[in-house]
């Protein structure tokens, strides 16, 4: 809708050029916008006042001419001049008819855009240590970078999701050791536990899925190979865990990348990507040797200092590691990449900014910082599971409230603020739960469109589909539909490719949730205020009928651009 807009005012302003009735010697912008206020209209432009000057005219009176041009057009019901020369339009019932058939007829592809143009994204997120499960914050991060993509996908760019396995350091060791000690814990030998290791029950559940697999042969091995043992075993166990976790939520990676194979040499025994990506900034000129450390020139890139990478003792710090995997990722084809952090990285973002303009891709990294989740239970702090008596863990908040609310959930709140999340609410199966408003929406519609056709409602086997194809008909009289719940409802359908196009520019996919809230309700309203099946009026039912179907389909893309299922009964 914006686009026949912004086509209808520059129409106008050619008109009023050729008729002689403006003079202008390059036509403007039509730059519509919505305004804030609904009874301003649909869509406003301030194109009069940004171009007075130059037609040498008053602002109000280039609108009239403007506003004259425009007012016949079918699918403008009235034209208003505000202000000082703001131009506010609103839409013609016609004109919102036609979007109903526009939905109907791209289906789930409505909405879809060619913003990106087939450019590759990578968005990169969770990308949590191998070492235990993960934390709540984690699962905000896991909707959040699958939705982004799902919208970025939508809008025509073509994405690939991955995970960076933290599969190398310290804590891997830490880790080892910590398993190794629960295991002869297993084996009724003593042991001293180390202050700085894992002490969550789930390493002792993960010594003892070793312990009954391969019994007690490790006991009396030597621990430094034990060690190494457990590392891979564990590893293994952990990841495979962490797959699991993120799939039963519906959020599956491309690509899982360890950080390990950005130390070891390469194929043919040179040097690793580490050692690669500091010789290519060397090579541009951005690194220097001091006090027997190599820097980097961070500074002039706009980082508040410049930054250590290979450390006087000889080990790498983690920024070369970072350095050495985002070239890896520009050198794989990516034409953008997006990554997904924790609050606590928020400092890290303008040193890898600069790192990454450094290597040649300035503009093209976004860092999109998500801040933590609280968990709360009739008003109440939540911080211990019931269950293990530890941190409640994104698997027992996704146990509890299941995948579909806790996706929602996640996506309701701005990534930059701090999101509160009611788990009593999102277990309620009533309209203050939105998840639960949402859903029921589309159940509710799939009701509607069984009744009418006369199926057996309590029949789970009826095929929505196959009742829509021979009920709703093509040649339903939308010009019935004029009642302002009518109207509305079109209105908000109209919004949708809008919504995604803002949710994928801005990488802000709380967007849909809203949008999905908002497109529920207007629905609700319409159903509330509407008769939709009435035997007295066929010609109106068949137009309601068909309106009722579009949004099935816009609640039902929205759904899935947030990763939640669209249930057709509940």
């Amino acid at each position: 809708m914006r686009e026949v807009i912004e086509s209808l005012v520059s129409e106008a302003l050619r008109s009023a050029v050729q008729g002689g009735r403006i003079t202008l010697t390059e036509l403007p912008e039509p730059a519509v916008e919505r305004p804030r206020d609904p009874s301003h209209g649909d869509w406003a432009t301030s194109v009069a006042l940004r171009t007075a000057k130059a037609a040498g005219m008053n602002p109000r009176e280039l609108a009239q001419v403007l506003a004259d041009e425009m007012a016949d057009h079918p699918d403008i019901d009235a034209v208003e001049i505000a202000g000082p020369g703001f131009i506010n339009l609103r839409v013609s019932a016609h004109a919102l008819q036609r979007v109903l058939r526009e939905v109907r007829a791209e289906g789930t592809g409505y909405g879809r855009l060619d913003l990106g143009k087939g450019r590759r994204v990578q968005v990169e997120f969770v990308s949590a240590n191998p070492v235990g499960p993960m934390h709540v914050g984690h699962g905000r991060w896991a909707a959040l970078g699958d939705s982004m993509a799902r919208v970025l996908e939508h809008a025509g760019y073509s994405v690939e999701r991955e995970f960076y396995v933290n599969d190398a350091g310290v804590q891997m060791d830490t880790f080892a050791k910590s398993v190794a000690a629960r295991y002869l814990e297993l084996c009724g030998r003593e042991i001293e536990f180390g202050e700085d290791w894992y002490r969550g029950a789930y390493i002792t559940e993960i010594a003892r899925e070793i312990f009954e697999a391969e019994g007690a042969s490790w006991a009396d091995a030597d621990p430094a190979k034990r060690e190494s043992h457990f590392k891979e075993t564990a590893y293994v166990q952990v990841l495979e865990h962490l797959k699991h976790v993120l799939h039963g939520m519906g959020v599956d990676f491309d690509v899982w990348f360890s950080e390990r194979t950005l130390h070891a040499p390469s194929a043919d025994g040179g040097p690793s990507e580490v050692e690669q990506a500091i010789e290519s900034l060397r090579a541009a000129g951005h690194i220097y040797e001091l006090d027997d450390a190599t820097w980097f020139a961070s500074i002039p890139f706009g980082d508040d200092k410049d930054r250590v990478l290979k450390k006087a003792d000889g080990s790498y710090t983690y920024f070369a590691a970072d350095i050495a995997y985002h070239k890896d990722k520009f050198d794989r084809g990516f034409d953008r990449v997006i990554d997904i952090w924790g609050a606590d990285h928020h400092g890290y973002v303008k040193r890898m900014e600069a790192a990454v303009a450094a290597l040649g891709h300035p503009g093209q990294l976004d860092v999109v910082i998500g801040q933590l989740v609280n968990l709360f239970r009739d008003g109440e702090v939540v911080r211990m599971s019931k269950r293990t008596g530890e941190m409640v863990t994104f698997e027992d908040l996704l146990d509890e409230v299941g995948p579909d609310a806790a996706r929602y959930f996640f996506l309701r709140r701005s990534t930059d603020q701090p999101l509160d999340f009611d788990i009593g609410l999102a277990k309620q199966r009533s309209n203050e739960n939105p998840v639960f408003y949402v859903q029921y929406a589309h159940a509710r519609i799939c009701s509607i469109l069984r009744k009418a056709a006369g199926a057996d409602t309590s029949d789970d086997s009826v095929d929505i589909s196959a009742t829509v194809a021979e009920l709703v008909s093509e040649d339903a009289p939308l010009k019935l539909l004029a009642g302002d719940a009518e109207l509305s409802l079109m209105r908000k359908l109209a919004e949708f490719p809008e919504v995604v196009e803002v949710a994928a520019l801005q990488l802000t996919p709380s967007k849909l949730t809203r949008y999905a809230e908002e497109l529920a309700a207007a629905f609700h309203q319409f159903y509330t205020l509407c008769k939709v099946v009435d035997p007295e009026e066929p010609e109106l039912t068949a137009a309601r009928l068909y309106a009722v179907d579009a949004t099935r389909i816009a609640l039902a893309d929205v759904l899935v651009l947030v990763g939640v299922s669209a249930p057709e009964r509940m």
